[in-house]
């Protein structure tokens, strides 16, 4: 058993524990509205139509915040065509994913279906195929209390009180050839700075979130931060980061360690944006909202949207079947954006039912978690007050992809006002168990609560319909605390969450 030494000490503090690092994302695309969040024939649909198992399921993965419409779809959307009597509501050609949208769900519904679920809404505005008139008369419909053509509308929709939509992205994705309307970094930078200043004209206390490059893989990567920051800096928050590339393809040991790869994102991104503080001489900080991220296998067949004559309605896109190794990778993906909660403010797993997704339905009947809904829901259940870096004292592996990386990985949260302390940690071997040694003497007086692992001898495992329980997280036995030392056995390719208290 190989042996690796953490130490933990409230010392180490690198911000708070930011409710919204666990927020999601529904878009118009496959199935993640349409018989996802949305299914009146379901035996548990509302009035409605909206599938209360999802709901509840929502609800125990502990979602914050969700981005919607779009995604690719947003560059195309036109929101009146979701709102008013769904029966004269037009249907459109969905251009992103060429698909037919029949706008059955639109904003008011989604609005409906986030108080249920207890989730906050983050818009986004189409700056795609629309501009600076249509986002303000969005966010007239939807903050400004009435007395206005587009509140009124609202309130002649059955919704009297405003929703108080904080969140906004000024647009998704807008360096990429496959979006609608997609910008050179200076076209974009200036729409963004245009529709960010009148939209806070309408609302001052809005949030703003500024498109990032599509990927640190893109040509644009580094130089479209710089420009469009340039250009916006003064009216936006924070600046969007995306990133789906983190797949297995045969290199396991590559794939456990891409964690790596999004902490020199962060980085690189917070690099830019300070540079560009720097130039302009102002106090004020732009962070990072993660709004897209995920584990995609962008190369199997149901990635692939429809073609030719064939428009469908929700269509089967996007249904990757996650196995034990994607759920360790998903949750050192959750280490690394705890890690970097100083600089990253807002994170969204895409996308939250059945699109690349911790919850899977079938259309009018089963419902089951992936194996990515577990990591997922104990790091947003259990971390809690101030993020703590975790000294790491860790034998190294070589990968293909990212050269020499940690064999273990971890992070962790203390919560003074409580007493409680949550280690998050993966063990990234693909054969060997280790023996993690965690120095706790800077926390005297802890106990342990419980202590759980996620792992399977085949690390391929994948939920299903039939069977989504026989691997979850288990109590992990060998854990035990002893004069202010914590240890616990961990097996390889594991997701591991140990809970102390006092």
């Amino acid at each position: 058993m190989i042996p690796v030494t953490l130490t933990v000490d409230p010392a180490f503090r690198v911000g708070p524990v930011r409710r919204r690092t666990f927020g999601s994302f529904v878009e118009h695309l496959g199935r993640c509205v349409y018989t996802g969040i949305h299914d009146p024939a379901h035996p548990t649909a509302d009035a409605d139509g909206f599938r209360k198992d999802v709901i509840e399921l929502t609800r125990e993965l502990a979602v914050s915040t969700v981005r919607y419409p779009g995604g690719n779809f947003v560059s195309g959307y036109r929101w009146e065509d979701g709102v008013g009597p769904v029966g004269q509501r037009p249907s459109r050609l969905d251009l992103a994913w060429h698909s037919t949208e029949p706008n059955t769900v639109g904003l008011d519904e989604f609005m409906r279906w986030a108080d249920l679920a207890d989730v906050e809404p983050m818009m986004a505005v189409n700056l795609g195929t629309r501009g600076v008139q249509e986002a303000v008369d969005l966010l007239e419909y939807c903050n400004v209390p009435g007395g206005t053509a587009f509140s009124d509308l609202r309130r002649a929709n059955g919704h009297a009180d405003p929703y108080k939509v904080r969140m906004w992205c000024l647009g998704n994705e807008m360096d990429g050839p496959w979006q609608i309307g997609s910008k050179t970094a200076y076209e974009y930078g200036r729409l963004a700075a245009e529709t960010g200043r009148a939209m806070r004209m309408v609302d001052k206390d809005i949030e703003l979130v500024a498109c990032g490059s599509s990927g640190v893989v893109m040509p644009t990567f580094g130089e479209w931060e710089r420009i469009v920051l340039t250009e916006a800096y003064e009216q936006v928050d924070l600046i969007s980061a995306h990133a789906y590339y983190w797949e297995e393809d045969g290199d396991l040991g590559s794939f456990l360690a891409s964690a790596t790869d999004m902490d020199h994102f962060v980085e690189a991104v917070t690099a830019t944006a300070d540079s560009v503080r720097a130039h302009k001489k102002v106090d004020k900080r732009i962070h990072i909202s993660f709004d897209e991220w995920n584990v995609w296998y962008q190369k199997r067949a149901e990635s692939r949207p429809p073609s030719g004559d064939d428009w469908p309605v929700a269509p089967v896109l996007l249904e990757d079947r996650y196995n034990v190794a994607d759920a360790v990778v998903v949750g050192n993906l959750l280490i690394s954006l705890l890690r970097h909660t100083d600089r990253v403010h807002s994170a969204s797993l895409a996308q939250l039912v059945n699109v690349i997704a911790p919850i899977m339905t079938e259309p009018g009947g089963r419902i089951w978690k992936q194996t990515t809904f577990h990591p997922f829901a104990q790091a947003s259940r259990y971390a809690s007050g101030d993020v703590l870096r975790v000294a790491i004292d860790s034998p190294t592996y070589e990968t293909k992809q990212y050269g020499d990386a940690d064999l273990v990985d971890a992070v962790a949260t203390w919560d003074e006002e409580t007493g409680s302390l949550t280690l998050f940690a993966v063990n990234r071997s693909t054969t060997e168990p280790v023996l993690l040694d965690i120095d706790l003497r800077s926390v005297p007086g802890l106990r342990l609560l419980e202590a759980s692992t996620l792992s399977n001898p085949d690390h391929t495992w994948t939920a299903t319909a039939d069977d989504d329980t026989s691997v979850a997280p288990h109590a992990n036995a060998t854990a035990q605390v002893r004069d202010g030392r914590l240890q616990v056995e961990v097996p390889p390719v594991s997701w591991n969450v140990v809970r102390l208290g006092r």
